[in-house]
């Protein structure tokens, strides 16, 4: 998937996932209702968020945009439905591009995020088991944890 599309398709998930979590939200401590909303819509978002600000850093990498415009990009995903302005302010300044920079093999990587992306672009497979044991390791070991109000007792 070309970065424009994989760019505005996360923006356009972190949206409606912000209207679940609202909705939720406006369920839980407006009508008092039900909590239903706040757990599924919550999770959800928070997914599509953490994922939102991996494509984010992804895609700043391959288009080699300046910092503020990176920090910018990732700070949109804080503010309910800023997501879908900020994708459409990117294309509009062409700043999403239709392929992978260092997608083909005779690119040379510059530096170490550029490596590092080169490589999970070359090998996505292996990108993407790598990814899954990590955020299992991660996730376990948070699960170990326990809830952070219990960590300090």
């Amino acid at each position: 998937m070309a970065p424009r599309t994989l760019f505005r398709t996360v923006a356009l998930a972190e949206a409606v996932t912000w209207t679940l979590l609202l909705i939720g939200m406006f369920l839980k401590y407006v009508t008092a209702t039900t909590e239903l909303g706040v757990s599924i819509g919550g999770g959800l978002h928070g997914f599509v968020f953490i994922c939102y600000v991996i494509v984010g850093c992804f895609t700043w990498v391959n288009e080699k945009w300046e910092r503020g415009t990176g920090v910018l990009t990732l700070v949109s995903a804080v503010i309910p439905y800023a997501t879908i302005p900020a994708e459409k302010s990117l294309d509009r300044r062409g700043l999403l591009s239709a392929s992978w920079r260092l997608a083909p093999a005779d690119v040379e990587a510059q530096g170490p995020l550029e490596t590092l992306q080169a490589w999970v672009l070359r090998h996505p497979l292996a990108a993407v088991v790598t990814a899954l044991v990590a955020a299992a390791a991660v996730f376990s070991f948070l699960l170990y944890l326990g809830p952070p109000d219990t960590w300090f007792d």
